[in-house]
């Protein structure tokens, strides 16, 4: 391995780096993006009950909060209770534009790595290509083993530049559609929340 990073030139180092960066990205969103971590199951259930019973205090809200990117969401209407429909709508849409752009954290990056990484990988093809030339200038082309490093450095260059930007690519669509579908669930989750406890909705 360390042989072909060698032989692919300077341009595999900043190659690498943007898999390691991109690995790790990749890692904290799987874990990050957990649908039972970011929407917990019957939440809106057990707020309804606590409300109907009474019980429902500032903690538990604060409580809801802390819990999940959904309780955040909930949370803001939640505080809102006594106002109307509206307000509560209002505040759960302010908190709700900052819950998705966390939920898009690091993906604006992920995408820049699919895009560049092969770049990187033909800029190291055309450097390779150049020494090429440059040593069929200085030897002719009488001898392979003159032509063999340029060769090898613009071939190398260019596998590594696509293998970064392939997964990265794939997982960035993964997590764009991802934090789409779990979007539309907590607007789901929101929206029956505040009709519940504005008592044009039955509890289901």
């Amino acid at each position: 391995m360390f042989e072909l990073v060698k032989a692919g030139g300077i341009l595999m180092l900043p190659i690498i780096a943007c898999s390691i960066v991109a690995l790790a990205i990749i890692i904290e969103r799987l874990w990050a993006l957990r649908s039972r971590r970011v929407i917990p199951n019957n939440l809106v259930a057990q707020i309804w009950q606590l409300h109907s019973k009474g019980q429902l205090t500032n903690a538990h809200v604060v409580t809801v909060k802390e819990g999940s990117p959904l309780g955040r969401i909930l949370s803001a209407g939640l505080a809102n209770r006594q106002h109307s429909r509206i307000v509560m709508k209002e505040a759960i849409e302010e908190v709700g534009r900052q819950v998705v752009h966390e939920l898009e954290r690091y993906l604006n990056t992920l995408g820049t790595i699919a895009s560049i990484a092969p770049l990187l990988g033909l800029l190291g093809t055309v450097i390779g290509m150049i020494k090429v030339f440059a040593a069929i200038m200085t030897a002719g082309v009488g001898n392979p083993t003159v032509l063999a490093g340029g060769i090898s450095e613009a071939l190398i260059t260019t596998a590594a530049g696509l293998s970064v930007a392939i997964p990265s690519l794939m997982f960035h669509r993964y997590f764009g559609g991802k934090v789409d579908r779990l979007v539309i669930k907590m607007e789901e989750q929101a929206l029956k929340m505040v009709e519940v406890m504005q008592g044009e909705r039955e509890q289901e």
